[in-house]
């Protein structure tokens, strides 16, 4: 009869199969792991995908943002250069003939004092006025075509004096009007598109003090 227990077969064996089961349950851990560790790197790859994809829109949102701002700086640019062309344009069109109409208001000058030189007792003569008919005839055509050009006489007698239109040639003393108002004018002045052609040469009032008016109280 044996000694040995039946059993301690079975108790013998049973290590190994523990070992089977820790091995397992080792790897399921490590499997485990590695899974949880994958599902990480998966969710970082994501979030860095999603970053790496806001940071592009966010530089193209910038480039267009840029883009469109230097479009509306060519535009700008654009047309200051164009309403810069037309107002050239303009000016060239308006002024191109401004020393031409200084020197035709010479002519006309000539043709005033013309006029005014004949004696009021030649006037009376068949040949003089036709003559003068002819010459007032001729003032008044070029008056007009200066009107067509925009070329305009400038207000003085009366006015104020201004700077920017009159020429003081001389000082009248009249205590009757403000001081600096234009009394005579020795030449008329003209401007050409409202810009100034040529000074009105003004006699201008020096002003003084009203003579005192006596009021007879013994009446």
């Amino acid at each position: 009869m044996s000694d040995k227990n039946p059993n301690s077969q079975d108790k013998d064996a049973r290590p190994e199969d523990q070992i089977d089961t820790a091995n397992a349950s080792g790897l399921e851990e490590d499997q485990s792991t590695l899974e949880d560790a994958a599902v990480e790197a998966l969710n970082q790859a994501e979030e860095a995908s999603a970053e790496k994809e806001l940071s592009v829109e966010e530089t193209q949102a910038a480039e267009i943002a840029d883009l469109k701002e230097k479009l509306l700086r060519a535009m700008a640019e654009t047309e200051n250069i164009r309403r810069r062309s037309e107002k050239e344009k303009e000016d060239a069109h308006n002024y191109a003939i401004t020393k031409f109409a200084r020197d035709m208001l010479s002519v006309s000058d000539n043709l005033r004092r013309a006029l005014e030189s004949v004696p009021a007792e030649s006037r009376e003569d068949e040949a003089v006025k036709t003559l003068l008919t002819g010459v007032e005839m001729t003032d008044a055509e070029l008056i007009s075509t200066f009107g067509k050009h925009k070329i305009e006489p400038v207000e003085a007698e009366g006015q104020k004096f201004d700077p920017n239109f009159h020429q003081a040639m001389f000082e009248i003393e009249n205590p009757e009007v403000e001081p600096g108002t234009v009394l005579q004018v020795v030449q008329s002045g003209y401007v050409i598109s409202g810009r100034l052609l040529r000074p009105a040469l003004v006699g201008v009032a020096k002003g003084g003090q009203k003579k005192a008016v006596k009021v007879d109280q013994s009446a």
